[in-house]
């Protein structure tokens, strides 16, 4: 005869029985993926307003010790708005790395892939796929690198051709500056819950949502094979290390600095060259010279007056630069998606890095690179643009025509790099990017087509 001992439940076990079960992991998953977005939303604005504020002043001090000019305009909107279009950008991404960190430390992640393998297994793949999906929602860089304990090819191979579909926090400027700018400040539940928050998860959902049917296509096409069975221990839940999250949220910013920083700051500094030449500056600089001597009570009038003449100089200034030209151009690309030719330039810019969109817009629309999502300017300057016929160009269904196409297109060089290196290829990049591509317009175009209908 064998008796079997009844073992003592643990408190691991009484917690995995909720976070763990069918139904209830899933929605206790859903509830915590809604809290780190919600806070992504609300808590980084006290930092960035404390960055906008440094980059401001710094700003005032160049302007005051330089006459209007080319020198001038190089060091507020290339090098310093090139800097800070970097920095602004850091709370959103310091803050989503905290949370992945406490989520791994404590535990939970491994929870999340078990109860994630049922539906990684309709796609063909196993729970270890969701860990580097779920990474390359901060950056896809490490969530591509992670897919190395991935031991079956295939299913690696899936996982680092869809892990550019996660929503990385790099994309996190164009959903934020966007739905801010044009979708309804609806709340329930005394503001707990708003609109533009549930806006910003579902951006965030449509490259997962979008992967599944590309991950079976994949699996069914390039890389047919059986689905590995899924073996992953599951560790004790504790408290996590403040020593070891810090280290992680420092690593990883600091990689993101390093990484797309440069990268950032060079195609700022393309973007102003590009929008600043060729044309006579002159005018334009005897304008702004004039407001900067106006005395402080000058009159209302007369402010105005040279304001207007200021922003029409920048407007044709820039509309005749080698930007404004690329732009119109491409536009006949893009006029189906309800894009003119400023957000053509805009998108093109920020292939190598789409964060460079933002300081583009504010670069076009003659608000200086130095702007970020949170500018009320660009915001005001985006919803007061015109189609020639008057008809207002940033509608809410060109609105979230852009922000799908961001979530969908392969807008990210560094990532291309990375894919080249870990299948030691040039195919598989280059079919990423084409692919992401294709897919990101014709998202757009539908998008675009069916909320213009309504």
């Amino acid at each position: 005869m064998v008796r079997y001992e009844r073992t003592e439940s643990t408190t691991s076990d009484r917690i995995d029985r909720v976070l763990t079960h069918r139904w209830w992991g899933l929605i206790c998953f859903g509830l915590i993926m809604f809290v780190i977005f919600q806070s992504i939303y609300s808590f980084a604005t006290v930092f960035m307003d404390a960055i906008e504020t440094g980059q401001h002043w710094l700003v005032q001090i160049v302007i005051s010790a330089l006459p209007p000019g080319a020198l001038r305009s190089l060091l507020c909107d290339g090098l310093i708005g090139g800097v800070g279009s970097v920095l602004v950008f850091l709370p959103q991404i310091l803050i989503l790395f905290l949370f992945i960190g406490v989520l791994e430390d404590c535990g939970y992640m491994s929870r999340a892939a078990f109860v994630m393998d049922k539906m990684m297994t309709k796609l063909g793949l196993s729970g270890k796929s969701f860990l580097p999906l779920m990474s390359s929602y901060a950056c896809a860089i490490p969530g591509i690198m992670a897919t190395r304990v991935i031991e079956n090819w295939r299913d690696r191979m899936v996982t680092i051709l869809i892990a550019p579909l996660m929503s990385c926090s790099a994309r996190l400027p164009v959903y934020i500056l966007l739905t801010r700018a044009f979708v309804p400040d609806i709340g329930w539940l005394g503001g707990l819950i708003s609109l533009q928050a549930l806006v910003l998860l579902g951006m965030h959902l449509v490259g997962l949502v979008v992967a599944i049917p590309i991950a079976w296509f994949l699996k069914k096409t390039f890389f047919r094979g059986p689905t590995p069975a899924f073996v992953m221990e599951l560790p004790s839940y504790k408290w996590p290390s403040i020593s070891v999250v810090a280290h992680r949220v420092w690593e990883r910013g600091q990689a993101f600095v390093l990484r797309a920083g440069s990268l950032i700051f060079l195609m700022s500094i393309l973007i102003w060259a590009a929008g600043y030449f060729p044309g006579d500056h002159r005018p334009l600089d005897q304008v702004t010279l004039q407001l900067e001597q106006l005395p402080e009570d000058a009159a209302t009038e007369q402010v105005d007056t040279l304001m207007a003449q200021q922003r029409q100089l920048g407007a044709q200034l820039i509309e005749h630069s080698f930007l404004g030209r690329t732009g119109m151009a491409i536009e006949p690309l893009v006029r189906p998606l309800g894009w003119d030719w400023k957000i053509g330039v805009g998108v093109l810019a920020s292939f190598p890095a789409r964060e460079v969109i933002v300081a583009t817009l504010g670069t076009i629309y003659s608000l200086g690179g130095d702007v970020d999502e949170e500018d009320d300017g660009l915001r005001e300057a985006l919803r007061e643009a015109k189609w020639p016929d008057g008809r207002p160009i940033y509608t809410l269904p060109v609105a979230l025509s852009i922000m799908v196409f961001f979530a969908l297109c392969a807008q990210c060089a560094a990532t291309l790099m990375i894919i080249r290196r870990e299948t030691n290829s040039w195919w598989w990049p280059i079919f990423t990017f084409v692919y992401m591509t294709t897919l990101a317009y014709v998202a757009a175009w539908v998008v675009y087509q069916v909320g213009s209908m309504w």
